[in-house]
Parts: C-alpha cells; structure tokens; sequence
C-alpha cells in the first residue's frame, strides 16, 4: 500500500509540473519491478542541452521539408511517406520526446497537426508491426502525458482496423492489413512481429475497458510461445495460418528481438504471471543455447531452434537492446558484460554496423540507420546502477552518431560506417527512441522510470487498473 501511494503522488506530481492533466481521472497501479531506479541519479545539464540541441535540429528540418508527411529526406530536402496517405509518422512518434524535453511550442505543433489531419480512414495495407509500435504506441503515450481525450479516440479507431490482422486459424496475426477492409496479407511472420503487440493492445484495453484487444494479442502470443521448441526456442519464421516453422534459426536479433522484450514487459506493465512465466523460460533458453563467449566478450549469435547447434556468429546494433532488457529482468551482473561488449562495436567501427562477425570483428551489414539500441542500454543500465561510467559511454556514442550522420537538414542514415557515404533518411524512431534515450540518460529526472514501461518504440506506457463493473 505505502508504495502505491507513493506512486500516485509521483505521477500527480509529474503530470502537474508538465501543465498537463491527469489522463484517465484514475489512479494507476504499480508496475511489478525485479529491479529500481537508484537512488540519487543527477542530470547533467550540458548534455542534456546538447541532446535538445540535436532534437530541434532535427524537427527543424522536418517542419520545413516534411511537414504533414511521414518521413524527412535530410539529403534533398523533401519527404516519403511509407504508405498512399501519409500517417504522420515523425510528428506522433516524436511528440512524446517533446513534452519530456519541455519543448512546449513544438508539442503543441505536432499535436494540433496530428489532432486535425491525421485519419487511419483509408484503403491500403498497413504493416502491423510497424504502425502497433510506432503510431498507437505513440498515440497511447500522448494520451496519458496529455490527457485530451482526441488521442484515444484515434488509438481506438487504429486498434479496431489493426484486428482483423489477428483473424488467421491460429490467431497469430497477419503481417499486414488493409485499414478499411481489413483484409490480411502475408502469412509468413516472425516472432517479433507477432509478439509485439501486447503493450499497446494491452493498454488499449484497460483505458477503454473493452478486453478484446487484449484477448487478441494475448491469445497470439500463447500460440507463438506453445510452438517453442523443446529447447525453449523459437525460430526465425513461422506461418501463421498453420503455425509450422519455416526457418528454425534462432537468435535474439531483428524478427526475433522484440518478442523478448515484450514477454517482459507485458509481465511488468499488466502483472500477469503467465507472461512471466513465459519470460523466464524463454530468458533461461536463450541465456543457455544462444549466448556465446569469444575472447572474454558476452555475445548472443545464432543457433538451430531444435538443436541448439551454433548456425552463426553474427550480431550488431540490433541485438543491442538485450542488456537493457535483462537489467529491467534482474539480471545486472550479464547486462553489464553484454553492454561492455555492445560499445566494443562502437569503439572497434568508430560507429556500430547493422551486423558484423564477434569472432573475427569483420563488417557483415556495414549501414547504419541511426538506431537507438544502444544507447537505451546505457540509459537503463546507469538508472538502474547510478555508476557513471554507463552515462559517459552513452554520451560517447550519442557524439558519434551526431559527428557521423549530422547535415544541414537535420541526421541522414549511414550507408557504410567504415566511409561515412549517407542515405538520404531520418527514420522517425530517431526522435522517438535515439534522442530520448539520449535525454533520459543525460536528465534521468524528466520521467519517473520505475513507473512505466517503455514500448519497443520508446513510447512510455503508465500501467492502468483493470476497470470493474457493479
């Protein structure tokens, strides 16, 4: 009870000092937690104004070549959109960065722009995975730091068009779906992007009271999970119509990644112990057959599913999220010895490739497209241990991003980290994931860690009461 009622005057608190009223008119729950924030934490001003500096460097260039579009071209100065109508991608994925940094002006912008224009209305396919964690993650996460009931109102409309994605014979969603006719595509997925539904249909849930998305993404999950192998793994594509596996590789990189973490998070976020049970199990299969160490380094490579024989040894700025990921499971002593190993990458390249070889320290994917994995790690890692030598590490590769990927517009993708030639591309998680990584670790105190849980996108999620009835 005592920390319960701390948690609500901490939230009241917090959404008082931002100007913005509480989202639901009810209190919320405590996450469980294996781990707390430690005590103490300081803010380093002069980064963080750095981390600000680049962020309005960034919506800067967006405002002035991309507004009412998806994403920034920062070479040419113009636009893409992913889909026939623009979704708005950067400005809801970027708004939330925005209230924690107080840029009030800039919030107010994007939130007038995504309020009045942007519709889910239209007739064409839309990736499940990719509008889930981006868009109704976003639009969850403005809900509850802002309050204005017109963003659950949009996140409801996506979350009924996004449901008939989920209506395949085993229940694990399709790839894609049409917004309007919510006719599916593709039945061949993956792990990840099956299981990385749960935090925002979740929540979608318990704010609108109705349990069917919930239900949806829970039942998926089960499935995926119930066609682990008998070592406890899961590979690297499965159909979803008949649940067998097409390719049994299994790792804990792109297409599987996620689905690790959300089994976690769902566990925290709603305090279901069937999640925990399926993350135990699955952290202690994958910490057994895919973990691998070369050199004294902790890696995580490649295994056959059903075997666990070693299929590769390859691992990059993807697999970088995994040390934030067992810090906020409990698992300190090997988050710490797998994030030393993640900013070898960035040491070794000068900025960390998509994927390289750990035994040889040979480029395999020599792009990189301005990913924030690893500095979520140094974030969790100095919040959860207050050692400083996590901070100065994720100040370090926030610079190298800035001196590597920063043009007149606004930050471009790598095409090669080993000659710095550009894409013309600012994907969206920048703003939404790498820069508020960057800003939550240099100013630990614009948001209260232990009390939400961050999506894949990092759009954080307050926990919610389930609602009752009579």
């Amino acid at each position: 009870m005592r920390r319960r009622l701390v948690f609500h005057v901490v939230l009241l608190t917090l959404l008082v000092a931002c100007g913005r009223p509480a989202e639901t008119g009810q209190s919320a729950a405590p996450a469980i937690r294996p781990v707390h924030a430690a005590p103490g934490l300081t803010t380093d001003s002069a980064f963080a104004g750095e981390v600000k500096a680049a962020f309005m460097h960034a919506w800067e260039g967006y405002v002035e070549y991309a507004w009412g579009h998806d994403t920034l071209k920062p070479l040419s100065g113009g636009y893409s959109d992913w889909y026939s109508s623009p979704l708005l991608m950067t400005p809801l994925d970027g708004y939330d960065t925005m209230v924690l940094m107080g840029l009030t002006q800039q919030a107010d912008s994007a939130k007038a722009l995504i309020l009045d224009h942007l519709s889910f209305d239209h007739d064409m396919d839309v990736q499940v995975f990719e509008v889930t964690i981006r868009l109704l993650g976003g639009l969850l996460s403005a809900y509850q730091l802002n309050g204005d009931p017109r963003w659950l109102t949009l996140a409801t409309d996506l979350g009924n068009r996004l449901l008939p994605a989920f209506k395949s014979k085993t229940g694990m969603p399709y790839r894609y779906v049409n917004l309007v006719t919510g006719a599916p595509g593709d039945s061949l997925s993956n792990p990840a992007e099956i299981g990385t539904l749960t935090l925002e249909f979740g929540t979608l849930s318990r704010l609108t009271g109705n349990p069917k998305y919930m239900v949806a993404v829970k039942k998926a999950v089960t499935q995926l999970y119930d066609r682990r192998s008998p070592l406890g793994l899961v590979g690297s594509v499965i159909d979803v119509n008949d649940g067998h596996w097409v390719n049994t590789n299994s790792h804990v990189g792109g297409g599987i990644d996620s689905y690790y973490e959300y089994l976690l998070k769902s566990w925290l976020l709603f305090d279901d112990t069937d999640f925990q049970h399926m993350w135990e199990t699955s952290r202690d299969a994958m910490n057994e057959y895919v973990a691998d160490t070369v050199n004294g380094h902790l890696w995580y490579g490649r295994v056959d599913m059903n075997t666990g024989k070693r299929t590769g040894t390859t691992s990059g700025a993807l697999q970088a999220y995994l040390p934030a990921v067992l810090a906020l499971g409990g698992d300190l002593p090997r988050a710490e010895r797998l994030m030393d190993s993640e900013y070898l990458m960035w040491t070794t390249f000068g900025v960390e490739p998509e994927s390289f070889d750990y035994t040889t320290m040979k480029i395999t994917s020599p792009g990189y497209p301005l990913r924030p994995e690893s500095l979520e790690s140094a974030y969790y890692l100095y919040t959860l241990t207050g050692d400083e030598r996590w901070r100065d590490m994720g100040e370090d590769i926030f610079h190298r991003i800035v001196t590597a990927t920063q043009v007149a517009n606004g930050f471009a993708d790598l095409k090669d980290v080993r000659t710095d030639a550009k894409s013309d591309r600012m994907e969206s998680f920048f703003l939404a994931e790498t820069l508020k990584y960057a800003y939550l670790l240099a100013d630990p105190s614009a948001l209260d860690f232990d009390h939400v849980i961050f999506n894949t996108e990092a759009h954080p999620l307050h926990p919610v009461p389930r609602k009752t009835t009579g």
